[in-house]
C-alpha cells in the first residue's frame, strides 16, 4: 500500500499561509521561507519527490502551484509538471496542469488511490482537506518543516480543521544548517 505524506511549511508561531489581502504580503510561505531555500532544503524536497508518483492538492495550492509552477522549465519543473496530481474541491468543476479532479467522497477515493501500486502520495499545505484525511486516517506521515522565523500574523498550522484530538508519534527529525528543522510524524 503507498503512504499519504504531508509536507507542510510552518513558522515558528505556527503559521502555514494566509490569504487575507492585509497580511498575505508577510505570511504566505514564499515570503518568509525563501531566505532558507538552500542546499539541505533543495535535496530533502527532491527526496520527499522522488519518493512519490502522485500529488494530493487541495484546491488553493492546486491553483497556487499549478501558477507558480506550470511556465517553469528545468529538470525540477519537468519533474513536477509531470507527477499526475489528485485536486480535491468542491468548487472547481475541472482541471488542467496534468491534474484529475477528485468527483465524488473524498476520503474513498483518496483511500482508493492508496490501494493502488506505486510510490508514496506527496500531499503539500494545510487546509480544508486535512479535516477529511484526518478524520478517516489516511494521512501515513506528517512533514512539519519549521522554519526559524515570527510571522506574526495568518493562519495557523490546522485552523479551523475541527477534528478531534489527534495524537502523532515523532518518527524522525531532519536539521539543515539553515536553522530549518522537519519533524516528521506518523499515527500513534
Amino acid at each position: 500500500m503507498r503512504k499519504l505524506i504531508e509536507s507542510t511549511f510552518v513558522s515558528l508561531d505556527g503559521i502555514i499561509d494566509d490569504t487575507r489581502p492585509s497580511t498575505a504580503s508577510r505570511a504566505e510561505p514564499q515570503h518568509w521561507g525563501s531566505a532558507y531555500w538552500d542546499g539541505d532544503h533543495n535535496g530533502y524536497a527532491g527526496e520527499l519527490m522522488g519518493s512519490a508518483d502522485a500529488f494530493l492538492l487541495g484546491r488553493v495550492t492546486y491553483e497556487g502551484f499549478a501558477e507558480a509552477w506550470s511556465g517553469r522549465e528545468g529538470p525540477d519543473a519537468e519533474v513536477f509538471n509531470s507527477t499526475p496530481k489528485y485536486v480535491a474541491s468542491r468548487t472547481l468543476t475541472e482541471t488542467t496542469w496534468n491534474a484529475t479532479l477528485i468527483e465524488g467522497d473524498v476520503a474513498e477515493a483518496v483511500a482508493k488511490l492508496k490501494a493502488q501500486p506505486g510510490k508514496n502520495i506527496l500531499k503539500w499545505g494545510t487546509g480544508e482537506l486535512d479535516r477529511t484525511l484526518v478524520e478517516h486516517g489516511l494521512v501515513d506521515e506528517f512533514h512539519f518543516w519549521y522554519f526559524p522565523v515570527i510571522v506574526g500574523a495568518g493562519k495557523h498550522l490546522f485552523e479551523g480543521a475541527g477534528f478531534d484530538t489527534t495524537h502523532l508519534k515523532l518518527a524522525d527529525l531532519k536539521r539543515f544548517e539553515s536553522g530549518v528543522v522537519v519533524h516528521i510524524y506518523v499515527p500513534k
